[in-house]
């Protein structure tokens, strides 16, 4: 999905910690909530895409989105996570 070399390169847009590759369970945890329709991102918008992946932020409070292979790395795109679903 996204290369080793890309990985070590990209930090978070907001506070530049290094991002990881989110574990299956939590986007599946996320698609589930799309799903739902109750998923909105930092910007305030209801996340409708499913997500093939994400990338975690550092502290584990926000997951950029995935979409068609291209990381978003937008500050308003990403998803806030609550403590214990990361």
């Amino acid at each position: 999905m996204i290369s080793k070399e890309l990985l070590e390169i990209l930090v978070c847009p907001d506070d530049r910690t290094p991002l990881t590759l989110a574990n299956e369970r939590l986007i599946d945890d996320l698609n589930r909530l799309i799903a739902a329709g109750k998923l909105r991102n930092k910007g305030g918008e209801m996340v409708e895409r499913q997500l093939e992946g994400g990338l975690l932020r550092a502290d584990g409070t926000a997951v950029y989105p995935i979409v068609d292979g291209i990381p978003i790395l937008l500050v308003d795109e990403a998803i806030p996570i609550e403590r214990g679903e990361a």
